[in-house]
C-alpha cells in the first residue's frame, strides 16, 4: 500500500519516527525519561514549533527561564524561539510525545483539507450507526 505505512514502536527511551515512517511534513518522537533524568540540553529551533503530549508520569518543563509542572494528560505547544528542556520528577519518570513541524506551514486542517470520497466499502466495518448510510 503506497499511501500507508505502519511500524511497531519498541520499548526504548527515545524513538524518532521521521525515517521509520518516511515523514515529509513533521518529525514525531516518543520519549521516556526515568525519575530524576532530564533532556541534557536547553534548545530552541530555527523554524519548527513543537507540540508535546505527556502520556504518563510527571515532571517539569523549563521554558524561557521559567519552570512549569507537567503531568500525564497535559498538551502544550512551544514556538521555535522558546528555550526548552524537560526534566522528570524526583519520584516518577515521564513519557511524552513530541511533534515537530514548520511554524506557519498549516494552511488547512481537518474538514478544510478533507476530500470526501464516494467510497462506501469501508462502512461495512464501522460499528457506529451514525456513519452508516
Amino acid at each position: 500500500m503506497e499511501n500507508f505505512k505502519m511500524v511497531e514502536v519498541k520499548d526504548a527511551p527515545r524513538v524518532e519516527l521521521h525515517n521509520q515512517l518516511g515523514l515529509t511534513g513533521c518529525e514525531i518522537s516518543i520519549n521516556e525519561l526515568p525519575p530524576k533524568a532530564a533532556v541534557p540540553f536547553v534548545h530552541a529551533h530555527k523554524q519548527n514549533e513543537e507540540v508535546y503530549g505527556v502520556l504518563g508520569g510527571k515532571g517539569q518543563l523549563y521554558i524561557d527561564g521559567q519552570v512549569v509542572d507537567i503531568k500525564a494528560g497535559d498538551w502544550f505547544v512551544i514556538r521555535p524561539n522558546g528555550h526548552r528542556a524537560i526534566h522528570a520528577s524526583e519520584d516518577e519518570g515521564i513519557q511524552f510525545i513530541c511533534i515537530q513541524t514548520k511554524s506557519g506551514s498549516l494552511q488547512e486542517f481537518t474538514a478544510g483539507d478533507a476530500i470526501i470520497l464516494e467510497e462506501r466499502e469501508c462502512l461495512k466495518f464501522c460499528v457506529c450507526p451514525k456513519f452508516i448510510t
